[in-house]
């Protein structure tokens, strides 16, 4: 029987690792290698060792409405799309409202984690931390591994050739955070990711000219979708999603470069993706549109090569005078602390988890990796549902199939990410197709056709209003009881923080006189020609 588990990490995901081992029973034991919860969004003046790391002026791409733990809603007054500080004051609340900081571990690094040697018997794990120089070993049944993926940059300056002779500086975007020592210089950004873009658009303001490198474009949105609603509230409903589903994929693919394209002609901004088709998580940022038509964000293709002070890029334009190079170019998974890295890592050294959670082969399912899948929506309801659906596998109430039936759904994955999503390492899926599958498995899916009879108004709201996390609260374990209310009251909570000041509705007055009076005069018209 699963009672002890360790958590590593207490960012969003390891959080609710905490309550959701809480709601059933068991008995977390948390440890935070620093002196506070947050992870990645607990900003920091220097980048710290192990530690994820963001820039000062950091908001969310996800509004308060889709982002928030599923019982617990960011307060109505709180702004849709919020900076890194009041969702740092989230979490806490968060954490101090459920009582977890006590089942936490401050500065104390996990060192190794291992298999007992009766693993096949009781699937334990012994996990060996560090906390003042001193080593502490400690025997659990199963373990949580929720450190995240924005701690160890990629950097892989071996695609770059000649970066060894450039005479200016360069560096990884995590090691950014504010703009003011780059006043005056002329600064080159390489990628085009939502760091990168957020990163050039804060340097154009001070340096003398920010180019932007990109190798394969994006697609490029704003926060603020039709009519000014979030863009997430719009677009991640369950009635697009089976939209998708049912068309054929070239009409899906029209449809959906339409949707990307229609405010916006990416090619004119030299934006537009190589592969236009892939569902890779788009750029969510509001100024770098108006950037590039003021001049002052250049945007270039890939690097060829770098010179003393110069860089060539692959149409063969050359840059001249570059002071800064910035490497907004991803980051790599590592378990440094794991003691046979094959368990996540199991085939060709990519991550192969088993729902994107699971190591697939262990002898015992008493491991899981939380937090790891991106789709198009937040980490916050992904990792809360990864939780739920982990702890009745740990309970044994969720029956796994064969490792073979396992790695089969792995490469059956695999392929659907190749194909609407491209070559890369990140685990990306769409969210609500993804989110369905571990809901379905604890009895947490909502039932719209039952919902239609029952409750009609909010079967509607869930079809066709946004999948917003509190769905996935109505029924199964941890069913929150005012998940309902929170599902019907979720436009009102997005509307508040805007509409401060009492301002008249648009008129809708129809031109009714003038409307007849030109039907009138085509129907003159139309009689003379048919008379004459």
């Amino acid at each position: 029987m699963v009672r002890r588990v360790a958590v590593v990490g207490t960012g969003v995901s390891g959080l609710a690792a905490i309550k959701c081992c809480l709601e059933e029973g068991l008995e977390p034991t948390c440890f935070e290698r620093s002196e506070d919860i947050g992870g990645l969004w607990r900003y920091t003046e220097h980048v710290e060792g192990g530690r994820a790391s963001i820039y000062r002026t950091v908001f969310t791409n996800s509004c308060k409405e889709m982002m928030c733990y599923p019982d617990f809603p960011f307060p109505d007054d709180h702004p849709n799309y919020m900076h890194n500080t009041r969702l740092q004051q989230y979490i806490c609340d968060y954490a101090r409202h459920f009582d977890l900081l006590r089942h936490i571990h401050f500065k104390t690094l996990v060192t190794k984690i291992r298999k007992r040697p009766d693993f096949r018997a009781t699937g334990q794990w012994e996990v060996v931390t560090q906390r003042d120089g001193e080593e502490e070993a400690a025997v659990f049944d199963a373990v949580m591994i929720c450190s995240g993926h924005h701690i160890y940059p990629n950097l892989p300056l071996d695609h770059f050739p000649g970066i060894e002779k450039f005479k200016g500086c360069y560096f990884h975007s995590r090691e950014y955070k504010e703009p003011e020592k780059f006043r005056g210089k002329k600064v080159l950004v390489v990628g085009l990711g939502n760091s990168g873009c957020d990163i050039a658009v804060e340097l154009s303001t001070v340096a003398s000219q920010v180019y932007l490198s990109s190798r394969s474009g994006s697609w490029v949105l704003s926060r603020v979708w039709d009519h000014g609603y979030p863009w997430d509230m719009v677009i991640v409903t369950r009635f697009r999603t089976w939209l998708g589903n049912i068309l054929p994929k070239a009409v899906s693919d029209w449809l959906y470069v339409r949707g990307m394209n229609q405010l916006v002609k990416h090619e004119n901004f030299g934006l537009m993706p190589v592969n236009r088709t892939f569902r890779k998580e788009p750029v969510f940022n509001d100024d770098l549109l108006s950037r590039i038509a003021c001049g002052v964000v250049l945007i270039k293709p890939d690097v060829k090569e770098f010179r003393e002070t110069s860089v060539l890029f692959q149409d063969g334009t050359v840059q001249d005078d570059v002071d800064v190079v910035v490497f907004a170019t991803g980051y790599t998974y590592s378990y440094p602390f794991m003691e046979d890295d094959s368990i996540i890592k199991s085939r060709n050294n990519e991550v192969t988890l088993y729902k994107g959670i699971l190591p697939p082969h262990l002898e015992k399912p008493t491991m899981a990796v939380i937090g790891l899948v991106q789709s198009f929506a937040s980490t916050i309801p992904t990792a809360d549902l990864q939780c739920r659906w982990t702890i009745k596998v740990f309970q044994g109430l969720c029956t796994l199939p064969p490792v073979s039936k396992m790695m089969d759904d792995i490469d059956e994955k695999m392929g659907k990410k190749l194909q609407w999503y491209g070559s890369s390492t990140t685990l990306q899926t769409d969210y609500i197709t993804y989110m369905d599958e571990p809901a379905s498995a604890i009895g947490a899916k909502p039932n719209t056709l039952k919902l239609l009879v029952t409750d009609p108004r909010l079967a509607l709201e869930v079809f066709f209003g946004p999948c917003s996390p509190y769905q996935f609260r109505l029924t199964g374990p941890g069913q929150w009881s005012g998940a309902r209310r929170a599902i019907l009251t979720q436009w009102d909570r997005m509307l508040r923080p805007t509409r401060t000041r009492i301002a008249p509705d648009a008129p809708s007055i129809f031109p009714t006189p003038a409307m007849l009076g030109v039907l009138f005069l085509l129907l003159l018209l139309l009689f003379t020609a048919l008379y004459f």
